[in-house]
């Protein structure tokens, strides 16, 4: 039976444009019906509660919305669900994210570790609070007890909280740095990192098997707190997670002689960040923290940033006015789940504050943790710094200079995160830091993903190490950059969105995958990575080899002078990414180099 108010909608007629074929125009009216049927069903069945069916009414006679929000399902890849908030297959609501914790569910039953519960926590987003709720109780249905953090927590304390717990996996509810419009879904695995081969493919397919909404179990809240399934975490998962982050500091003796002088600027980005942020810096001993007031508390509307990006420097327009009213040394800015940290530094030449981006700052603080380790003879045996194919290539001389192994992974933490998990397993290296390009990076092992608040911990360390010398961190900079050299880094971005958007990204990778470029402009071409086909082709001899890394849609191509550029589909956004790096002389060289390059690779495009 229908619900009452619910409406069946059908407008085959018309759909097909007279230019059409009478095949494509077919085509297109089954293609149609199939999502006009899905969009149906959720009006009519009693399964879907009367707020979603009055949403989807307000939509009825919008073609091209219906068709939007039910063409397809909201895929759950390899890291969970990320899309907007919204009724309907496509979009992130109470039952799409039931029906993934009901696939998460049956995996683990499957897997036989249903005993060990499973951590969630939660962003400061539109629904969080309720999407963690909602797989909760599914995971309570499944007789799998939850632990809910009982109110927002950063990503990283959500992997540290599973691990603590020796929870089977982990659940977050954040849309990292997306729009206001946007929520997500990850999950974790026991070690602590985001799900990788083989149990990310195993536990797509569990999701992807289910067709009957009716199929997915939940029950009353209620009922989970008797039953003992919904168990509430906070305080002592807080307290032992700041113990471990203060392992990491090497010279306590330095923030306490340069605390009172050190003047920070701080914003969650009305995000996670704020309680442990303020609460690491505060404990450590510095005296000047300044958080930004407009950007303290959480707001799902983000009402003061365009994009809620630590990458987008509108992001800093509060942050940098607060820092020049203070004189601050050093300006922070973490995003809403507080896994990526962005950096501005005081130029004291010119009093300007000049931008970080995440290679930068992820290099300033392994080449203090490397340099200081062996200094102070605290380095482990076998130390291994792990990063990413798409990050700084200043990398291998600063590891090389202190020797450290240097292990490149797949694009994602979630890679970086399993290499510890593998040392170990096998007791072949020690981690000592791992970062990738975009703001991520992670001192210690105490989490498997990226956390910001270890590196604001960390990186203001790094400046009391800097003020006692007399120097800023650009200073810092600007000598790393004279030791190894002057790399630099940028991305382009072509963004498809809509439903046309996936194939003509499909196509764009095609292209340069069946046909590679030979060269960037002057750049010969000297090898082509296909990690799809796992393989490095030799552009002038042919020879091939293999990449030795999971099969995954990137392409990679090395040029000369320590140069190269990679092509990679996000796996969260409609977009296809360019990375590029170049090494230069000097900044001014390393810039023209870097916007050559740029050039000489839209004109392949």
């Amino acid at each position: 039976m229908a619900s009452a108010g619910a409406q069946n909608v059908d407008s085959s007629e018309g759909w097909c444009v007279s230019v059409l074929s009478k095949k494509n125009c077919a085509e297109e009216r089954r293609s149609k019906m199939s999502f006009m049927d899905e969009f149906n069903f959720w009006l009519e069945d009693d399964y879907f509660d009367q707020e979603t069916k009055n949403e989807l009414l307000a939509i009825r006679n919008n073609q091209e919305e219906i068709e939007e929000r039910f063409y397809k399902e909201l895929e759950f890849g390899t890291g969970g669900l990320r899309g907007i908030i919204g009724a309907g297959t496509n979009r992130m609501n109470l039952y799409t994210v039931r029906k993934a914790t009901q696939g998460l569910a049956n995996f683990i039953i499957k897997k036989g570790t249903e005993s060990k519960g499973v951590a969630i926590a939660y962003d400061s987003r539109n629904m969080s609070p309720e999407f963690a709720d909602e797989a909760a109780l599914c995971l309570g249905a499944n007789g799998i007890k939850a632990y809910v953090f009982d109110s927002l927590r950063p990503t990283p304390e959500l992997s540290f909280a599973l691990r603590t717990l020796k929870c089977t996996a982990g659940i977050v509810v954040t849309a990292s740095h997306n729009p206001p419009e946007y929520n997500g879904y990850k999950v974790y695995w026991e070690d602590g990192a985001q799900v990788t081969a083989p149990y990310d493919k195993q536990i797509i397919e569990e999701v992807q098997s289910i067709k009957d909404y009716h199929t997915v179990k939940t029950m009353s809240k209620e009922d989970a707190l008797k039953q003992g399934l919904y168990q509430v975490i906070g305080k002592e998962i807080d307290d032992a997670y700041m113990a471990e982050l203060k392992k990491q500091i090497l010279h306590p003796e330095v923030i306490e002689e340069m605390a009172d002088d050190i003047k920070i600027v701080y914003t969650p980005l009305c995000g996670t960040g704020n309680l442990p942020a303020r609460r690491i810096l505060s404990e450590l001993g510095f005296k000047h923290v300044y958080v930004v007031p407009e950007q303290e508390n959480p707001d799902p509307k983000f009402t003061t940033l365009d994009y809620p990006n630590p990458e987008d420097p509108k992001a800093f327009t509060y942050a940098l006015r607060l820092a020049k009213e203070k004189d601050a040394d050093i300006v922070l800015a973490t995003d809403p789940d507080a896994d990526r940290l962005g950096v501005y530094a005081k130029d004291a030449k010119t009093g300007e504050y000049v931008p970080f981006t995440g290679n930068m700052s992820g290099m300033l603080i392994a080449e203090y943790i490397l340099r200081e380790r062996t200094a102070t003879k605290t380095m482990p045996e076998n130390p291994a710094l792990v990063t990413t194919i798409v990050t700084t290539n200043m990398t291998n001389p600063i590891t090389s200079a202190y020797g450290v192994k240097l292990i490149e992974v797949l694009t994602g933490f979630k890679f970086i995160g399993e290499q510890i998990k593998l040392f170990e397993q096998s007791g072949s290296n020690n981690y000592v830091f791992g970062l990738e390009e975009s703001y991520g990076c992670l001192a210690g092992t105490h989490a498997r993903d990226k956390d910001a608040i270890v590196a604001v911990m960390c990186l203001c360390e790094v400046a009391a190490y800097c003020k006692k010398q007399g120097k800023t961190l650009w200073d810092m900079m600007l000598d790393t950059y004279e030791k190894y050299g002057y790399y630099k880094e940028s991305q382009y971005t072509i963004t498809l969105k809509g439903i046309d958007g996936s194939r003509q990204i499909a196509e764009i990778m095609e292209k340069l995958r069946q046909n590679p470029p030979k060269a960037f402009g002057d750049l010969k071409v000297l090898k082509f990575r296909d990690y799809q086909t796992d393989r490095i082709v030799d552009m002038a001899t042919g020879q091939e080899g293999r990449t030795g890394l999971p099969k995954s849609n990137v392409l990679y191509f090395e040029l000369p002078e320590d140069a190269w550029c990679c092509a990679r589909p996000s796996g969260t956004e409609p977009k296809i990414k360019f990375y590029m790096g170049v090494k230069g002389t000097s900044l001014e060289d390393a810039q023209a180099r870097l916007e050559k390059l740029t050039e000489d690779l839209k004109a392949v495009l």
